[in-house]
């Protein structure tokens, strides 16, 4: 199975019949020009598809968050405290008073509407944590949370969308598929390069982009990081140590030269890419 997006098609070429086609892709198959692509199993892709249930979970609770913030900001009312969704905020929500009848059933129904999706997303979590000691891929998902940032959720959306990691021969392959290297416009002397080309998976660009925030401070193994290795080889452990010191040494020098700490995290995150590749070298699926 090749995807269409990867087939080379010559910009002047204005006429598509059925047997053009055949015949271009015949001779470009010839030429080695297209590559396929990979395609789950059954297990896989299912396991994909709820991943992907609770990440749409996560962003309808987001929007309806958004929505009970406009609401709130129409009517003047502003939470003073430092952070939103804690329990003093909740209990702010739930003291606050309008003139009108239709107001306050207008909270009541954001109010509503944020704790059912956020229960939906505690159901899928736990469908997941119970599904997850049963697939194949378990003792994967296993060794990447030895990493810093990258919990149970991180790592079973990269593993879902990912599947074989062993597919690609170096990390800078799996780098180029998550869309996670600079885009580049040169000729002759000169070279242009720009942002990341985000030609990949945007799944695991995003959260690969969440985790990468958390090699801000020193490097240390926390009381969780270090529950979760506890059962783990040590070499997943080793090399989950040496991307902590390479990592947060990175993050600190980028920032130093200036370098804006989104672009920063973006850079961690292409590295980290590469760790975790290293890590789906040693670990083999379940039954394997």
């Amino acid at each position: 199975v090749v995807s269409p997006s990867m087939v080379p098609k010559r910009s002047g070429d204005r006429v598509k019949t059925d047997r053009r086609d055949s015949v271009t892709l015949a001779r470009l198959h010839r030429a080695g020009e297209l590559r396929a692509i990979h395609i789950p199993d059954a297990t896989d892709e299912a396991m994909r598809d709820l991943v992907r249930a609770r990440e749409d979970a996560v962003v309808v609770a987001t929007q309806a968050k958004y929505r009970l913030k406009a609401f709130l900001l129409r009517q003047g009312r502003r939470y003073l405290g430092r952070a939103g969704w804690t329990i003093p905020y909740r209990r702010w929500l739930a003291d606050l008073s309008f003139a009108s009848a239709a107001q306050h059933i207008t909270l009541q129904e954001y109010r509503d509407a944020i704790d059912e999706t956020e229960r939906r997303i505690v159901r899928l979590t736990e469908q997941l944590r119970q599904l997850a000691p049963t697939w194949r891929w378990a003792p994967l998902v296993a060794a990447l949370q030895a990493l810093r940032g990258v919990s149970f959720i991180t790592a079973m959306g990269v593993v879902a969308e990912l599947g074989d990691l062993t597919r690609f021969g170096h990390p800078r392959e799996l780098m180029a598929f998550l869309g996670l290297v600079p885009s580049e416009y040169s000729s002759g002397p000169s070279v242009r390069r720009g942002g990341i080309t985000k030609a990949g998976n945007p799944h695991v660009r995003r959260l690969l982009a969440e985790a990468a925030w958390a090699y801000q401070g020193t490097p240390r193994i926390g009381r969780q990081q270090l529950y979760r290795q506890e059962a783990l080889p040590k070499l997943v452990c080793d090399i989950a140590w040496k991307a902590q010191l390479r990592l947060t040494g990175r993050f600190r020098r980028l920032v130093a030269r200036g370098k804006s700490k989104p672009k920063v995290a973006t850079a961690i995150a292409r590295e980290l890419s590469g760790f975790i590749w290293a890590i789906a070298r040693e670990v083999r699926p379940a039954g394997a």
